[in-house]
């Protein structure tokens, strides 16, 4: 069961801080399916622990949106419908654009090389997976200068609903890289020092995302 994820959740280092992490990189793969149910015993064996640290995993799993605990039913991986991928990316556009004002202040050379890097990265990458990294690395780099802890760990948190609702989709949605104009764009107007465009950029750009997701989850 344990296995390495793309990016943790937190920074806990717990026993129960790996779990959650663990788990959340197979559902956000998709290696974990939607409604399947997660076996407490099975976990704990896997670890090698007792049960208090995986119901702490799970109680973190479920407050983050990935697991439904049920009465009666146990914990199951929660279901991919259109409204989560939409409330997913309203609350990032919000989010990122509030952390991006208050990073542009802030903002140095060496960050505005990670985001260049990041869009480098990205650029003409075929395998979802690497894009999907790449694309996480920009809007941490544009937004992480902003020195807010928790508004950091926020967005991380959405980000990591995001790929799950990218890699979920992906093969319906005709997947394609199409967001490298859109992030040199708001790159630009950083780099400028305009601050209500370079926001409403990464506004328009997060929502639009989300309503392609969206879509793509509804004809599946």
């Amino acid at each position: 069961m344990p296995t390495d994820t793309q990016e943790p959740i937190d920074d806990d280092r717990s026993l129960a801080g790996q779990i959650a992490r663990a788990l959340a990189g197979q559902i956000v793969s998709g290696a974990l399916r939607p409604g399947e149910r997660l076996r407490q015993d099975k976990i704990a064996l896997a670890f090698r622990t007792s049960h208090v640290p995986v119901r702490e995993a799970f109680r973190r799993l479920d407050a983050q949106g990935l697991v439904v605990t049920e009465p009666r039913r146990g914990v199951r991986v929660a279901g991919l419908v259109a409204a989560d991928v939409m409330e997913v990316a309203e609350m990032r556009a919000t989010l990122e654009a509030l952390a991006l004002r208050h990073a542009l202040p802030k903002m140095l050379p060496p960050d505005m090389a990670r985001a260049r890097a990041a869009l480098e990265s990205s650029a003409g990458q075929t395998e979802v997976t690497e894009w999907e990294a790449a694309n996480r690395h920009f809007h941490e780099a544009i937004t992480s200068p902003c020195g807010l802890p928790r508004l950091i760990a926020s967005i991380a948190d959405l980000h990591k609903a995001s790929a799950r609702h990218l890699f979920a989709t992906w093969q319906t949605l005709g997947w394609r890289p199409r967001s490298d104009h859109e992030h040199r764009a708001i790159l630009k107007a950083i780099e400028d020092g305009q601050v209500d465009a370079a926001c409403d950029l990464l506004t328009k750009h997060v929502l639009e995302a989300g309503r392609a997701l969206a879509a793509a989850l509804e004809t599946k």
